[in-house]
């Protein structure tokens, strides 16, 4: 059966629905994989918590669900009365992940109704509480998992991933003109791996060609939300479980993550203070 068949010709799908006690849902996304994604989704989660927010983190990555290694939690969560499933907490988040459901290297061979289901699940069965944010993880490129979570929940905002690389700002104007066509309001793009800072000589290295975000975000629009330097410092804290950003805003390292975080919070409130007169914020 294919996912269409669910819904009788000419019949809309069901309006997203607000979640209850969630105030804000920012999507990050990227056109492509590799470009640091994930690493920054999770140091904007624990960086909010850090600023006094109450969080929670969504990993849509089904394909490939690097949450749990980087916030080096392998739990599984509680499942409660009437299915409710509790979240994991890690460094005062509140998280789920395909990951902790599916641990090891086993693959997620799923087609799309099955996608949109476990999207719906981590939504509307998990007990998220009341959040200020809720970050969600989708997987790179434009496809199934990003418009199930779009036609579930109202998002507040997306924001894209890049490199300065051509190919990378391709594939993220994609991304940028697919939330806009589903009507999502775009936070900002933000330069991840921008420039490397030599631990020797302090010198910056343009690696790959650095500013292409800000000149492709100014062409479409769209704020830019500053730029993370390629730092071995980030790569080594989210490959042993312990976010960069968890060394708190005084560490050099995490300065720009943090700088990146209140950008985001500055942008959120903007784009709800633009809300149509009428639209009521769910609190």
């Amino acid at each position: 059966m294919n996912a269409h068949q669910h819904n009788h010709p000419g019949q809309q799908p069901p309006a997203p629905q607000p979640l209850p006690g969630v105030d804000t849902i920012i999507a990050v996304g990227s056109g492509k994989g590799g470009v640091g994604k994930t690493t920054l989704a999770v140091n904007l989660a624990l960086a909010l918590a850090k600023l006094g927010y109450k969080v929670g983190l969504l990993d849509a990555d089904v394909y490939g669900p690097n949450v749990p290694l980087m916030l080096g939690v392998n739990e599984q969560p509680k499942v409660m009365g009437d299915n409710r499933i509790e979240p994991i907490e890690a460094h005062g988040v509140k998280v789920i992940s395909v990951g902790f459901l599916n641990p090891g290297d086993k693959p997620l061979i799923w087609r799309g109704p099955m996608l949109h289901s476990i999207i719906r699940q981590f939504l509307g069965s998990v007990i998220w509480g009341k959040l200020d944010y809720m970050i969600v993880d989708l997987p790179p490129g434009t496809g199934d998992v990003a418009l199930s979570l779009i036609q579930t929940v109202p998002l507040s905002g997306a924001i894209v991933v890049s490199t300065p690389s051509d190919v990378s700002l391709q594939d993220a104007r994609k991304a940028i003109e697919m939330f806009r066509q589903m009507k999502v309001d775009i936070v900002g793009m933000v330069e991840n791996m921008s420039y490397f800072v030599c631990p020797h000589c302090s010198h910056e290295v343009d690696v790959f060609s650095r500013g292409g975000v800000e000149k492709t975000a100014a062409q479409f629009d769209v704020e830019f939300l500053g730029s993370v330097p390629l730092d071995p410092n980030i790569r080594q804290a989210s490959d042993s479980g312990k976010p960069t950003v968890l060394e708190g805003e005084e560490s050099s390292h995490a300065k720009g993550l943090f700088e990146f975080a209140r950008r985001v919070v500055e942008r959120a409130e903007e784009i709800k203070a633009q809300a149509p007169e009428g639209v009521i914020q769910i609190q």
